[in-house]
């Protein structure tokens, strides 16, 4: 673990001081945040499953730039390691201030062909593992009197996607579990939001066919794909304090997909 910050975003260090939980962040989407929030001063928990070596990639990056982070492994569709991770790193550090959703897994067929265990492991990760995160840092943030905390939902989530009833329930479940949480932790000054990412450059999308990209970029009005740096600068908007007064929000950065 490497100590300081980095001032690569200028001298705005909006996020210095702060404490960030993000979970899945060892390549992706995830990898980004947390490369991004670590970039805005905070110090960053790097959560991850099975990617060791990857989350300790993300690690040395962060600390390659003077920032700080670990590698923290936990599943987070297991209620009783989400509770000890997050008690060991309140012990830690002595507060986490925002808490980044962003875990989640695929397991894509049609209903006709997917099992009831596919069905189960994706809702067990994206949408239970969102309430098992919140559940344990439920008190902390009360007794803080502040945090932010963002969910990462789909463009799936919010229109539907042939193949992916399993996703896009799950992502679905997550918006109206974040406009809920904001709901109930709005009086604490805790905000809760979205961020709802379309088609994005990782290597999920680039494992696709040609044919099945082309004729997903048919359907973005900017006609092409995000950068994992579009979702990341969504994020660290709404962990900062320019983001105080939105709560209960579904961010949409898909180019205009769910229009």
């Amino acid at each position: 673990m490497a100590d300081g910050h980095t001032g690569e975003k200028g001298n705005q260090m909006m996020l210095d001081g702060k404490v960030a939980l993000v979970t899945g962040a060892s390549r992706g989407i995830g990898r980004q945040i947390a490369l991004t929030l670590a970039d805005y001063g905070a110090a960053v928990i790097v959560n991850y499953n099975g990617s060791k070596e990857k989350a300790e990639a993300v690690v040395s990056e962060i600390a390659a730039k003077g920032g700080k982070a670990e590698a923290v492994q936990c599943s987070v569709a297991d209620f009783e390691a989400c509770g000890n991770m997050i008690t060991q790193m309140l012990a830690k550090y002595g507060h986490i201030d925002i808490l980044v959703n962003n875990a989640g897994i695929t397991k894509d067929n049609l209903v006709m062909k997917m099992t009831e265990a596919d069905f189960d492991a994706v809702v067990a990760t994206n949408l239970k593992g969102t309430f098992n995160t919140i559940k344990h840092m439920y008190r902390a943030f009360l007794k803080q009197r502040g945090g932010r905390i963002i969910n990462m939902t789909s463009v799936s989530g919010v229109l539907g996607n042939a193949g992916q009833a399993n996703y896009a329930a799950s992502k679905a479940g997550v918006i109206g579990l974040t406009k809920t949480m904001a709901r109930e932790l709005a009086s604490r000054n805790i905000t809760v939001n979205a961020v709802a990412p379309g088609f994005i450059d990782t290597d999920m999308t680039q494992a696709m066919t040609e044919s099945a990209k082309e004729a997903t970029l048919a359907q973005i009005p900017l006609k092409r794909m995000g950068q994992p740096e579009d979702i990341a600068e969504t994020v660290a908007f709404l962990a900062s304090d320019k983001a105080s007064y939105i709560t209960g929000q579904v961010i949409s950065v898909d180019g205009g997909m769910a229009i």
